[in-house]
């Protein structure tokens, strides 16, 4: 690389760098702490917003259930010894030698279940019983509510009004940034 043509650049560059410091008039003020002042509030007026507010409800009441049960009877001796009689005198009808008694004694076990079940409907009753019962719904009721998002502040100072939004009502004073500068 050439001597002049590295001298050349640096020397742009020294140029460029040095209007850019100098075209800014600011640069000495930054430097320096910000300076602060109060103001007088005229007046802070709150921002309202209106939501909906949504809030589960749960309403429980008390419901009769009733239940209707079939109690059957207790089978009576009287029904199920009958029937186990006829059974057997039927079951004696057929068959021959063995084969007879295993059919008696097979008509007699039939005909005493059949006493026995006959028995037991003939004395069957319903029984209805009734109990308390909780029910319970939730539902949604719904109201307007006012929400403050803020207040519109109006404020004086030397002399001059201006207008800011807050989030909080300041009071009677507001502390502002004084902020000088030459117009230069």
């Amino acid at each position: 690389m050439n001597v002049k043509t590295v001298t050349a650049g640096l020397a742009i560059a020294t140029l460029a760098f040095s209007a850019a410091a100098s075209a800014d008039p600011d640069r000495g003020y930054r430097a320096k702490k910000a300076q602060y002042d109060y103001a007088r509030v005229i007046s802070a007026e709150p921002i309202i917003r209106y939501v909906t507010v949504k809030t589960p409800v749960r309403e429980c009441w008390e419901e009769t259930q009733y239940q209707v049960v079939e109690r059957g009877g207790t089978g009576t001796a009287a029904g199920t010894l009958f029937g186990a009689v006829i059974g057997g005198v039927i079951g004696h009808q057929f068959g021959s030698g063995r084969g007879n008694d295993a059919a008696t004694v097979a008509g007699s076990l039939i005909g005493a279940a059949i006493g026995n079940d006959a028995s037991k409907r003939g004395h069957s009753e319903q029984v209805r019983y009734e109990r308390p019962v909780e029910r319970c719904s939730t539902t949604i009721r719904e109201h307007e509510e006012e929400r403050i998002d803020g207040y519109r502040v109006v404020y004086r100072y030397n002399g001059q009004k201006y207008s800011t939004r807050m989030p909080y009502d300041p009071g009677q004073t507001l502390r502002v940034r004084v902020d000088v500068r030459p117009a230069g």
